[in-house]
């Protein structure tokens, strides 16, 4: 790797201990993280769940134990909560919930929980629904006034649309793979399988209710039998026997394929609503890959932009910002530590795991490490936009004049400025970065 025979050149000289490649890399830690006599300068993240460690708010000789009642499992969820870093300041509001703490509403064989503005109100933007269907189990026909993107999280589902031209779209979907209804557009949900299916729904606002869908039933429930009698053709006694109100989730009779399906009257649509997002070819980090789903490889998904990240054990989403949109995200496995910097001083750090949505304010400069030496952490990036756009800040310092980033960083440290200009001289964005090399021992000032 050229980065590790660089840094293998560059340490010495500054001196610091060589890079040596570790089972434990960067972050790693010895002793007790949470003990009162523990000093840490640097803010190495602290895997509480993964070690079984009960988060004390101590940090470098200051702070004292908590008298009161605690509740345990909530703090070791988010151990930056009670030990925050120290270059944690300001005022923020949280940008982290779990799908844990939503209602969830039952249906027949089936359930819903959302994350809108009114969980979580930094989630501004967009809106989340976690959707499970059993076997056979419909969502049945509806549509919204927002557009609608989602993300098979686990088992089979078949969806039906229809467009403004009159083209049907029929397309049964597995893990990994995505849909996308303009607003307006109606569609329905049906599970397969043994199992059935378990999606995450995105809505492009983040007021989004789930309860403020137009349903067929609850429409045919409210409009008067003479006049279904008229649009249909039929006589108005026949719909003495439809449903007294909305279905919204319920048993329906086992799909047959969709050749077997297809009405009379199919016509095919010109748009493709479904992508299999795990096929998209990935882009290779150093410590993971990432996929891109936006309107330019989705040409359909006008206002939902994604990224699928897998962030290998010990690495990290480099530091970055979004330009164009919030960044609405789902963890999906693992653990994540993540400092969001909000300019005027202001920084917070959030910790996440499966089931959590956390969201990240446009232009607000932030990362995301991997808490764990061992298991992977995967992660859905999600903007309300037409396409998905970051900033590197490796990048940028790479690209820019030597003379400036060194006046900016180092400017009376010429050694670390030298170390540090080697390093990004080739402006390679590494979207997600390997952690290498252990923490450097100091043998002296630079």
């Amino acid at each position: 790797m050229r980065t590790t025979a660089l840094a293998s050149l560059l340490l010495p000289a500054l001196g610091l201990a060589a890079p040596v490649k570790q089972q434990h890399p960067l972050g790693s830690r010895h002793g007790g993280p949470y003990a009162p006599n523990h000093n840490d300068p640097y803010d190495r993240k602290v895997d509480s769940v993964g070690e079984g460690l009960h988060p004390e708010p101590y940090r470098n000789g200051l702070g004292t134990s908590v008298l009161g009642p605690r509740n345990r499992a909530r703090e070791q969820q988010d151990p930056d909560m009670v030990r925050p870093p120290s270059t944690d300041h300001g005022s923020m509001p949280s940008m982290r919930w779990s799908f844990a703490d939503s209602h969830t509403r039952i249906e027949e064989n089936g359930w819903t929980r959302q994350t809108t503005v009114r969980e979580l109100p930094s989630s501004k933007q967009i809106a989340g629904v976690n959707m499970r269907l059993d076997e056979g189990v419909i969502r049945e026909l509806h549509w919204h006034k927002e557009a609608e993107w989602a993300y098979v999280l686990a088992g089979n589902v078949r969806v039906t649309a229809l467009d403004v031209e009159g083209g049907s779209f029929i397309d049964d979907l597995s893990e990994g793979d995505l849909w996308y209804f303009p607003s307006g557009h109606p569609h329905s949900l049906q599970g397969l399988g043994p199992n059935g299916t378990e999606f995450l729904l995105v809505f492009d606002d983040g007021g989004f209710s789930e309860e403020s869908t137009f349903i067929l039933t609850d429409w045919l429930a409210h409009t008067p039998k003479a006049v279904l009698s008229e649009n249909f053709r039929l006589p108005p006694e026949l719909f003495e026997h439809i449903p007294a109100g909305e279905k919204y989730i319920f048993q329906g009779s086992t799909p047959g394929s969709i050749d077997e399906e297809r009405p009379a009257a199919f016509k095919k649509s010109k748009l493709q609503f479904t992508h299999h997002m795990l096929d998209t070819p990935p882009k290779i980090g150093s410590g993971g890959k990432a996929r891109i789903v936006d309107s330019r490889n989705f040409p359909i998904s006008k206002t939902i932009a994604a990224g699928h990240l897998s962030i290998g054990p010990g690495s990290m989403r480099e530091m970055h910002w979004h330009p164009n949109a919030d960044e609405w995200s789902f963890f999906i496995k693992g653990r994540a530590r993540v400092t969001i910097f909000a300019a005027e001083g202001n920084a917070r750090t959030f910790d996440y795991m499966a089931g959590d949505v956390g969201v990240i304010p446009q232009n607000m400069g932030h990362f995301i490490e991997n808490l764990s030496d061992d298991e992977e952490l995967e992660v859905l990036e999600i903007f309300r936009a037409d396409e998905f756009m970051d900033f590197s800040l490796f990048q940028w310092m790479g690209e820019t004049p030597a003379r400036l980033v060194r006046d900016h960083v180092f400017q009376h440290h010429p050694k670390a400025a030298e170390a540090f200009l080697k390093s990004v001289e080739g402006a390679e964005k590494d979207v997600i970065k390997d952690l290498y090399y252990k923490s450097p021992e100091y043998e002296g000032e630079l």
